[in-house]
């Protein structure tokens, strides 16, 4: 597994206890935890701990536009792996630098992580809400581009 694709998997499962302990517990520990157990010795911590970091940071904007993009869907009816697998996707496609992570692998690699730990449609639905996102934002990257 490549090193950005097991932080995600950790990041997310980390994430997942966080949200399932209803965000009591201290979320570093839970993440410096999973990243020893799950990823000793990976090449690229820090993109883990900056993944984390900007979810946490931008969660109430970030269950907003999950809210908006999917108003069948109250976040807190969502399967808490999807939840999270959202956040992830949406954090990365409209926060993370968008030539260290282009929009479409933003989605793609949140799609794979839903796949992997969610149910037999996760992956659809997190395709569905960040796809009608990204109609809504555009590609980040070619607007970067085109501005300068």
């Amino acid at each position: 597994m490549a090193t950005r694709q097991l932080a995600r998997s950790v990041v997310l499962q980390s994430l997942y206890e966080w949200d399932f302990y209803s965000k009591k517990e201290d979320f570093s520990k839970i993440l410096e935890r999973n990243l020893a157990e799950f990823a000793p010795g990976i090449d690229e911590p820090d993109f883990a701990w900056r993944l984390a970091k900007g979810v946490i940071e931008h969660l109430p904007e970030l269950d907003k536009i999950i809210e908006k993009a999917a108003p069948e869907w109250p976040i807190q009816q969502i399967a808490v792996i999807d939840r999270n697998a959202l956040r992830i996707g949406l954090y990365e496609l409209l926060y993370a630098d968008p030539n260290e992570v282009p929009p479409k692998v933003a989605i793609n690699e949140a799609i794979e992580i839903a796949k992997n730990y969610g149910g037999p449609n996760s992956g659809k639905f997190i395709n569905g809400v960040l796809g009608t996102v990204y109609k809504e934002v555009g590609d980040r990257t070619q607007n970067a581009s085109q501005s300068q």
